[in-house]
Parts: structure tokens; C-alpha cells; sequence
């Protein structure tokens, strides 16, 4: 089986234990961050990181001998299973086990959070550049910490800002407010009091249609002037461009954003960017070796699965 591992950035899939099982087949791996669809036109089975390429009707298209699409994480918005559908083509989207109570992504919220408020990266540079200290930090402690939607990384960050002495406020639907109860974090009365609230308010909603801009102009207009607004999940949960204009204005004070509306973002080309009041990184939450491995492994077996005619993880349209 032809197989192109594609928008592998770090080159990380030739280095896992996956690929040695792949044996016999012929593989291609693109670590661009673009898709050069001439290099996989005889392709017949593609393995995809996460939510890094859009899959349209047009791209399939393009694309005569495709069969599988080995999709790393369940999460399949950015594919268009009906199109694939209509082409026979299988779609096997698995997640691997979860490796314990504290996700990748909430650790690098942690970091976001961190290095914002206590002016890290800045600092960083100044030093680099010759310069002493010259920013005034913030502590934690008894600080609001909200959480939007208490899932597995919601709830990892809750937990570390108790630990930090946080005072946690969540916010979400009904099951994600009940879980946050049973641990015994509290719940904001309403939405626009949790929005007022929160000193760092951190994002932990996946993107799909219902939640689609659910964080708009009215909320980010809400926050304080010194809050910061903290989104590992998904843009597309932010209205697009409402983000960079409430910073603009001030409320909320700060950002710190590890995801973006098109992805990669190449050339210093989007709007956070030029704001000194935003700190970017490029979607690194999950970007970590052992998360990789697990993830590549899932993909792995979903191909063999196929090859063998029994293929697993199936997603319908």
C-alpha cells in the first residue's frame, strides 16, 4: 500500500516506533506546510496529524487512488466525510488511551499562562539583548481562574490552579458544570458573570458547528482590562477577528493563543502577531513526544486494519 504521511512539521513520524511496523509498504512522509498534491496523486491510503489539512470534495478529487484516510484523534471537522463517502474512501479515526489525569495541552496552558503574566518571552529577549529586568509581573494566588468547559484538559488546569491557590470558576454546559461540582470547583451563576470574573480565563472547548464563535464580541468585551484570555482549544470557537479587536481595545489586557483560524501560519501573516499584548505559539499543545508516539501508533493500526480487510475506528457521514 502507497501511504504519504503529510504536514508532519518536526519530521517526528520516521522517528517512532509506528513506522518500523509499516514494513512492506511503501510510505512517503511531507514535512512542508503546504500539501503538494502532485506527490500524492497514486496515494492510496493518507495519514493525517491531528486537524492540520483541511480535506475538501475538491482535494479528493485530486486524489483517484485514495481508499484510507488514517486520521490521528477522533476529531473530524476539518474532513468531509460525505465526500469521502461518495468516493468509497474509509475514514478510521481513533485516539489513543489517555496516559494519565494531566493532558499535554494543559501543561502548555500552564507554560502560556506562566510566561504571560510574568512577561517571559519579553524578558527573555531583553536579556539576550543586553537589558535588566523591566516588567512587573502577576502572581496566581487568589486570582479567578475560568475555565470553559471542564473535559479532561479543563479539568487538569482547574486542578493545577487550585494548587497554585487559584480561586476556579467554570463555565460551560450542563454535564461540564455537574463534573466540575462533583470535585468541588465552583460555578459561575451565569455567563456574563463568569466572563467579569475571571483574572485568566482558559479555553478547553473542542470546534464543531455548536460551538462555532461561541466566544464573541459581547463576552471578550465583558473581561477585565488587566484579564487574560488563554485559548490550547480551537480558534474557531472565537468569533474570527474578535479576538484582535477586544485586545486592541483593551479588554481583555492580554492573550496567550496556541491555535489560529488557517493553519500554518507562515510568515509572520495574522493579526495576534503584531500585538504586543498577545503571546503566540505555533499550535504546540500536543507536539510532544510521547503524545506523538501514541497518537502515530493509533494511526499505524488503523492502516494495517485496512490492509488485513478488517479496518477499525470507522467514521460514517
Amino acid at each position: 500500500m502507497k501511504i504519504a504521511v503529510i504536514h508532519d512539521y518536526a519530521d517526528a513520524f520516521r522517528r517512532t516506533a509506528a513506522r518500523a511496523r509499516l514494513q512492506g509498504h511503501e510510505v512517503h512522509v511531507d514535512t512542508g506546510t503546504r500539501t503538494h498534491l502532485e506527490r500524492l496523486a497514486d496515494c492510496e491510503a493518507l495519514v493525517l496529524t491531528q486537524q492540520r489539512v483541511r480535506v475538501t470534495r475538491e482535494l479528493l478529487e485530486r486524489l483517484p487512488r485514495l481508499k484510507l484516510i488514517s486520521q490521528t484523534g477522533r476529531n473530524v471537522y476539518h474532513l468531509d466525510l460525505a465526500a469521502c463517502a461518495a468516493r468509497g474512501i474509509v475514514v478510521s479515526a481513533g485516539a489513543p488511551p489517555a496516559g494519565g489525569p494531566y493532558s499535554r495541552t494543559a501543561e502548555l496552558a500552564w507554560g502560556l499562562i506562566i510566561g504571560a503574566l510574568r512577561h517571559l518571552p519579553y524578558e527573555v529577549q531583553r536579556l539576550r539583548e543586553g537589558h535588566w529586568q523591566s516588567t512587573v509581573g502577576r502572581g496566581l494566588a487568589g486570582k479567578v481562574l475560568g475555565i470553559y468547559a471542564f473535559g479532561h484538559i479543563g479539568a487538569a488546569v482547574a486542578r493545577v490552579g487550585r494548587a497554585f491557590g487559584m480561586d476556579v470558576l467554570c463555565w460551560g454546559r450542563e454535564g461540564s458544570t455537574a463534573r466540575a461540582r462533583a470535585e468541588g470547583f465552583a460555578v459561575a451563576p451565569g455567563r456574563e458573570a463568569f466572563f467579569e470574573s475571571a483574572d485568566v480565563l482558559s479555553l478547553h472547548l473542542p470546534a464543531n458547528a455548536q460551538t462555532r464563535g461561541i466566544v464573541g464580541p459581547a463576552d471578550l468585551a465583558r473581561m477585565k482590562p488587566d484579564a487574560l484570555l488563554v485559548n490550547t482549544s480551537r480558534a474557531a470557537i472565537i468569533a474570527e477577528g474578535a479576538l484582535a479587536e477586544a485586545l486592541a481595545r483593551g479588554r481583555p489586557g492580554f492573550a496567550a493563543v496556541d491555535v489560529y483560524e488557517d493553519e500554518p501560519v507562515v510568515g509572520g501573516k495574522h493579526p495576534l502577531l503584531g500585538l504586543r499584548n498577545a503571546l503566540c505559539t505555533p499550535h504546540l499543545g500536543y507536539v510532544e513526544r510521547e503524545t506523538l508516539e501514541a497518537m502515530y501508533g493509533v494511526a499505524v493500526d488503523q492502516l494495517l486494519a485496512f490492509a488485513a480487510g478488517k479496518p477499525i475506528n470507522v467514521v460514517g457521514s
